[in-house]
């Protein structure tokens, strides 16, 4: 099985301040996989690259086989990668309707694709708030919204930077829930989080990195099992 996203020997740099150094990363079609590591060294960077948000230095990054790197970041959301990025961005002038018509796309000819509608099914609270502006949410609610809006798109691969980050316990687990759907659902899913027991319970394989560069790779199962992984390169 040829894999959905390869990432081979990637570089980034800011300037003159090299931040990953050679990081490979795989996952296949259907799967749910995490990108783990400390503040700081590098995970934020490597979606941002895969996305065509920040320029890669050397190194490849093949989605369904063929090479993204380099592209603009609206041909590889078009070819079908969608990000719910950190700090969520939603617009603060369009209502949460518009948010989801605005972005509604089925461009791949899924049976049946993600709607506003289907939102609205996975998210009732939205639907209670679908004519608020994007600034009169709250914090859970726009990261249901970045996540509704990253959906409509009907993605292959959904990319979620601190999905969880900031929120209140309840509305954590409510994303936590709507992720385990997902996955149940078949969606391919790479996962940036610090809430490692939930990503155990979620995801098939685990990448951790530390100063850009990758130290362990390995399954549920096994990062569950040692919990000295933990410690030495997540800081819990």
């Amino acid at each position: 099985m040829s894999a959905l996203l390869e990432i081979s020997g990637l570089e980034v740099a800011y300037g003159p301040s090299q931040v990953l150094f050679g990081l490979d990363l795989s996952m296949n079609e259907s799967e749910a996989a995490t990108l783990l590591g400390r503040n700081g060294m590098g995970k934020t960077t490597t979606l941002r690259a895969i996305c065509g948000l920040q320029a890669v230095k050397a190194g490849t990054i093949r989605f369904a086989g063929e090479r993204i790197d380099g592209q603009r970041p609206d041909r590889i959301g078009r070819a079908g990668i969608a990000l719910v990025p950190e700090g969520r961005q939603c617009f603060p002038n369009l209502t949460v309707d518009e948010h989801l018509v605005a972005f509604f796309a089925n461009r791949r000819g899924v049976g049946e694709p993600w709607t506003p509608a289907r939102v609205y099914d996975l998210f009732p609270r939205l639907l209670e708030r679908s004519k608020n502006l994007g600034n009169q949410l709250s914090g859970g609610e726009q990261q249901m919204l970045a996540i509704g809006r990253a959906l409509v798109t009907n993605p292959r691969l959904l990319i979620l930077d601190e999905a969880t980050e900031g929120l209140a316990p309840l509305i954590r687990e409510e994303i936590w829930a709507c992720l385990s759907r997902l996955r149940a659902d078949g969606q391919s899913i790479l996962v940036v989080d610090k809430y490692v027991e939930k990503l155990i319970g979620l995801a098939d394989r685990h990448t951790i990195i530390e100063r850009g560069q990758v130290v362990w790779h390995g399954t549920s199962a096994e990062l569950d099992a040692d919990h000295g992984i933990w410690h030495r390169y997540l800081g819990i």
